[in-house]
């Protein structure tokens, strides 16, 4: 029997494929959508101190080859998911989910990260260091000493699972670098990509979105090779108890396939999700357990990280 059961530290979940953070995820009615689906898992919206409303529309665009999107952080704050993922892992037979967050300034993200750590939530955490959306704000784990600052301070008080949501790198030492402060730390898991920062996409002649004069995080088809390459390459670098979730182009059986081999072992969908709506889990499970069962491989931890290299 095949089964797409996975687990990230402590928590099962029936289903290794789950949201990204960002789509269908900002009020209670899409989360209970995907909660509802054959996803294994929610991911909230990236929720910050204070509710925002983001960034003028229009700041979404699907394109040829994926989407564009300068969102500029929209949520309800923090609050308001925290409240209903605590309300969901008191009822019986919940899965267990993801509460995503961020301070808009190292100080914000404290104030967040105690008030999680005194709450009753005693789910996963994902501490997003990837928002490349907002204006004037750099993206927090592109800033080694920085991010290194951060999670010396957070690990000071919180005891509780948590993991990082990461930009893409591009550069073999900044895997080294970047995994040197991650291995520093008892993370849970690393999130492998957010969409890749500043593209431009153009119609005509004009700009598909109005934030930034167009420019905006690209997802889709686009970022694929780029976040397989970093799934891969943390997977490679990590501790093995940092566990690797994969996002980044995924909209088919074979794409998640292919996160999983390079060593996710849980797969989140944006783009793809956007596009197709929450029956998209259905086809991608389908899609997936059929690759699994036709290569013999009846669990994802027959092949997860088992990338074949070509020898010299």
């Amino acid at each position: 029997m095949v089964s797409t059961a996975t687990k990230i530290g402590n928590f099962d979940f029936d289903n290794c494929l789950m949201n990204a953070a960002g789509v269908y995820c900002m009020t209670r009615e899409e989360l209970a959508e995907i909660d509802a689906s054959l996803a294994g898992s929610f991911v909230t919206k990236t929720g910050t101190l204070e509710a925002r409303d983001g960034n003028p529309e229009p700041r979404y665009a699907d394109t040829l080859l994926g989407s564009i999107n300068s969102m500029g952080l929209p949520n309800k704050g923090f609050d308001y998911y925290l409240d209903y993922v605590t309300e969901l892992q008191n009822q019986p037979n919940s899965k267990n989910h993801f509460l995503s967050l961020v301070g808009l300034s190292p100080a914000e993200t404290h104030t967040i990260l105690k008030q999680v750590e005194a709450s009753d939530y005693t789910g996963l955490v994902e501490l997003n260091l990837s928002c490349p959306n907002v204006p004037g704000k750099p993206q927090i784990a592109y800033d080694f000493e920085t991010t290194t600052e951060i999670l010396t301070e957070v690990f000071s008080y919180y005891t509780k699972p948590l993991g990082v949501k990461l930009p893409p790198y591009f550069d073999i030492v900044h895997f080294d670098q970047a995994a040197a402060v991650f291995n520093q730390f008892p993370l849970t898991f690393v999130n492998c990509v957010n969409s890749i920062g500043n593209g431009l996409v153009i119609d005509d002649e004009t700009v598909l979105i109005r934030p930034k004069n167009g420019f905006g995080g690209i997802g889709g088809d686009y970022i694929k090779p780029t976040a397989l390459a970093n799934v891969h390459a943390f997977y490679q670098r990590l501790n093995p108890s940092i566990q690797i979730i994969g996002t980044g182009g995924v909209k088919s059986g074979r794409d998640a396939f292919e996160h999983i081999l390079c060593g996710a072992s849980m797969v989140q969908i944006g783009t793809a999700l956007h596009q197709e709506g929450p029956a998209i889990f259905e086809r991608i499970t389908n899609e997936l357990k059929a690759i699994m069962s036709e290569k013999g491989y009846e669990k994802i931890e027959d092949f997860r990280g088992k990338l074949n290299y070509i020898e010299a």
